[in-house]
């Protein structure tokens, strides 16, 4: 499997360490930078890169996943969010890590270099990356909601109950 890396200064050594594992565990790593420390670089041209190589490699049928890396994780997230079929989740537990393959089918994990020890972000990753998506009907409507409003941007419907009064109805 291919996994591409983006990050900032402050994850800069957490993707350091992990091309190294991900090399020794069977993966292939790709780095999409940066190449040295800054501490004013701008997480969103290397973790916005990241995402992108995924999708294409996704569309061209490779097996592909990314990892976005920053202090918090937060904003390198949201970046790579941006890109149209990306569906990044901010990881802080082994749980969280396995939820975000298993019901939400993500294709990039966003960790924060400054929240967990090397060890733990590394378990993370890792947990990540071996979680499948369950594929469960449920699970599978509630990706379509999401890469439909991606599309067209128009809101997936309410179900009857919870429409608003004001809302127009289907009638």
């Amino acid at each position: 499997m291919r996994v591409h890396l983006g990050c900032d200064h402050a994850g800069l050594d957490l993707r350091d360490h992990l091309v190294r594992w991900l090399t020794d565990h069977g993966y292939e790593p790709v780095d999409h930078g940066p190449t040295s420390y800054d501490a004013l670089d701008d997480y969103p041209v290397f973790c916005l890169r990241a995402a992108e190589a995924v999708v294409r490699d996704r569309d061209a049928g490779l097996d592909s996943l990314g990892v976005v890396i920053g202090g918090s994780g937060n904003g390198e997230q949201m970046a790579a969010n941006k890109v149209a079929g990306v569906r990044a989740a901010l990881v802080w537990s082994e749980e969280t890590a396995r939820l975000a393959r298993e019901h939400n089918d993500a294709n990039v994990v966003s960790v924060g270099g400054r929240m967990h020890s090397l060890e733990d972000m590394t378990r993370f990753v890792e947990v990540f990356l071996a979680e499948p998506f369950s594929g469960d009907e449920r699970h599978v409507r509630r990706i379509g909601q999401l890469a439909s409003y991606e599309r067209t941007g128009e809101l997936p419907p309410l179900p009857p109950a919870d429409a608003p009064a004001d809302a127009p109805t289907d009638a």
